[in-house]
């Protein structure tokens, strides 16, 4: 049951839900028209959703979001729903930033849209709009990809659609996720661009190479080059080569010739395991590979 729950995905549909998020106050311009509330609500009848995904609020932008606070007032309308558990409060839904900026700015009502969204739902919507904010960081917008994609069984060509993303950017940001997390940590912090880390994606260390890129304060070009020519490391312990038997050797033929790349198959002898190898060239390759794996 839970399978087909999220297979079918929320009947209101991504594009519904994308409706209701606002733009970010920092990015709007004087010529935006904004939302219009449903009501002003005195802010201390408002609270945070404590499955918000993002915790990360910096001081600065917090701090800068206050003054225009102070000046303008808040310009979007924050989302909310009637708390689950009925004692008349709201849950936010989208625009904790917008509440916290109110809270250092002295405000004692903000502008609210009322929605009575599911668990659910409301998660998706914290979501999404997280990857609207212009502030998020490469890794964080592919950890939202991620969640619309694993939490919701949305398709990358769903997201697309509803976002206005290529499929080519998603994909692409989705495997900065296989990075190390030492090196991700590089993206969050700024010390590398998503160019930079997507030259790294299939190297062998991608974190001894992200430390030279760091250290040598490479370009992305450079970095590619880098990339290529792989980390320095001491030649490995020549083993003697096993021979493959007959039967191996067409088996890879023939994964090869479906497959279009190469694929070598590495049976431990005395065991019933092994690993197969499916080597590719590009990241093209790579991408036909997850398209027929269905990934």
């Amino acid at each position: 049951m839970a399978n087909k729950t999220r297979n079918r995905g929320l009947g209101r549909g991504l594009s519904a839900l994308m409706a209701d998020v606002a733009p970010d106050p920092i990015a709007q311009t004087a010529t935006d028209a904004p939302r219009k509330a449903d009501q002003m609500m005195p802010i201390e009848k408002v609270h945070p959703n404590p499955d918000q995904p993002r915790r990360t609020f910096t001081q600065e932008q917090l701090d800068d979001l206050a003054a225009s606070v102070k000046e303008k007032g808040v310009i979007q309308p924050l989302i909310v729903r009637p708390d689950p558990k009925g004692d008349g409060t709201y849950e936010i839904v989208a625009g904790e930033r917008r509440w916290r900026a109110s809270q250092m700015a002295q405000l004692h009502e903000i502008p609210v849209i009322v929605r009575t969204y599911t668990d659910t739902e409301a998660l998706e919507v914290a979501i999404i709009e997280n990857i609207q904010r212009a502030d998020l960081n490469a890794i964080e917008e592919a950890a939202g990809y991620r969640d619309l994609m694993s939490r919701f069984g949305h398709t990358q060509e769903k997201v697309s659609e509803a976002l206005g993303k290529s499929r080519s950017h998603i994909a692409n940001l989705l495997r900065l996720l296989n990075l190390p997390e030492d090196v991700q940590e590089f993206v969050r912090r700024g010390d590398l661009t998503a160019g930079h880390a997507r030259t790294l994606v299939t190297a062998e260390n991608p974190l001894a190479l992200a430390k030279q890129i760091i250290a040598k304060g490479l370009s992305v070009r450079e970095a590619e080059r880098l990339a290529k020519k792989g980390p320095v490391t001491a030649k490995p312990t020549t083993r003697p080569k096993i021979e493959k038997d007959a039967d191996t050797k067409a088996l890879e033929g023939d994964l090869s010739a479906t497959l279009g790349l190469k694929v070598s198959i590495d049976h431990k002898v005395g065991t019933e395991g092994g690993v197969v190898t499916i080597r590719y060239e590009n990241l093209d390759d790579l991408d036909e590979i997850c398209g027929k794996l269905g990934v």
